[in-house]
């Protein structure tokens, strides 16, 4: 937590980002929730109703290489208060829905308003604050956004229930003009880069250039694990009720996850930079597919469903934070930025495959297809997760070694 202490500028902004992308990625999580009122009202399948997630996650993956140039001539601030400000005519085209076709066109909208606003424009205004030190406050920010679900289902679901979902609508809409929007013009750091303090970084030509095939197994390991998170996340409240939790009872079991996952963040975070993502993917991934395993087994116990929000919200909320600084094992900061930049579009669209893909299986075959299926992916992006920690540069291990002995 010395970042902190050394600058505390850096607070106040990771102060307004927590604030923002907690409202950001909160507002948009309504399908787990109102999906079945969706789906009667606009006369679409549980699955389809899914895929409106799934365009957001497309288009903001076909955004990601164009808006990189735009961060970078225009800085974070101002791309997200204008995409800030591209995100409540989503809302508003939701509220009017009445078919499939003025479903997926707020979707397509909230993918472009979120390619400036969620997590990627987040980690360019840090690292423009933090520089080398945006990993611990990458950390910090994983700390709050992971109680998006947590505050926003059980908000979501009372707000449903007192006007409806269209005005629901509405209402998060005006809270991101409200709240978002001046916290973005009034309280967001203009155009900055910080100056990093400490040793200067090796010199590019010192460092043996990345493998293609470490970065094919970088994007591979992100990918799959993208995957799975994403699309539990999505159809959680309807797997929880698949294993025979009644509504209330799914909802509040499934607002555990997000506080679980805070948790499991913290410990990564108070670790202090003693270890990299690499060594948080490993730990936190082994507990994916336990958690996936137990509750294929445990034929729906109570005592079985909670053991495996337990495990699967510790590993899945570490996991985030490594899915964010794996790179930051192989790449500079420099070059971090392009790096995620390629990644962005296998990631979004693995995102975006895994909610429809899942509710399909969740309703056509039960759960133990779809956590069958999760349970494959998690092991797969273990044993790449080994092989990449036999790739480390040994100017990242030595960082890592001294890191340790402090």
């Amino acid at each position: 937590m010395r970042f902190l202490k050394s600058d505390g500028r850096l607070i106040g902004v990771l102060l307004v980002l927590a604030i923002t992308q907690l409202i950001g990625w909160g507002t948009i999580g309504l399908p787990p929730i109102i999906g079945r009122d969706l789906a009667a009202d606009l006369g679409m399948s549980l699955p389809m109703v899914f895929a409106g997630t799934s365009t957001l996650y497309v288009t903001m993956g076909l955004c990601a290489p164009w808006l990189a140039k735009v961060f970078a001539r225009h800085g974070a601030r101002k791309v997200m208060m204008v995409g800030t400000v591209v995100s409540v005519p989503g809302f508003v085209l939701l509220f009017f829905a009445r078919d499939p076709a003025l479903y997926f066109a707020a979707w397509i909208v909230f993918g472009l308003a979120g390619s400036a606003t969620l997590s990627t424009g987040a980690y360019i205004m840090l690292n423009e604050v933090a520089g080398r030190q945006a990993k611990s406050a990458i950390g910090a920010l994983m700390l709050v956004t992971g109680l998006s679900s947590s505050i926003f289902w059980p908000a979501t679901s009372f707000l449903n229930g007192l006007v409806g979902w269209r005005w629901t609508c509405l209402v998060y809409a005006a809270m991101l003009i409200v709240v978002s929007l001046p916290l973005y013009a009034l309280a967001a750091p203009r155009r900055s880069v910080a100056k990093d303090k400490g040793p200067a970084p090796a010199k590019h030509a010192d460092v043996p250039p990345v493998a293609r095939s470490t970065f094919g197994l970088v994007v591979s390991a992100i990918t799959l694990n993208a995957f799975v998170n994403f699309g539990l996340g999505a159809v959680f409240i309807e797997l929880l009720r698949a294993e025979g939790l009644a509504p209330a009872q799914a909802i509040a079991f499934g607002s555990m996850l997000g506080v679980i996952q805070v948790s499991a963040r913290g410990l990564d975070f108070l670790g202090g930079g003693r270890w990299d993502g690499i060594t948080t993917g490993l730990v936190a991934g082994t507990a994916l597919p336990v958690a996936m395993l137990l509750l294929m087994l445990s034929e729906g116990a109570t005592w079985a469903v909670a053991v495996f929000i337990l495990l699967y919200g510790a590993g899945s909320g570490a996991m985030a934070v490594a899915r964010a600084t794996i790179p930051l094992v192989f790449y500079d900061q420099a070059e971090f930025a392009k790096a995620m930049s390629m990644i962005a579009l296998p990631l979004n669209l693995a995102s975006a495959l895994s909610p429809p893909l899942l509710a399909g299986l969740l309703t056509q075959f039960g759960s133990r297809s779809a956590l069958g299926l999760t349970f494959v992916c998690s092991c797969a992006t273990v044993l790449i997760l080994v092989l990449l920690g036999r790739r480390r540069p040994s100017v990242a291990a030595a960082a890592a070694n001294l890191s340790s002995a402090r």
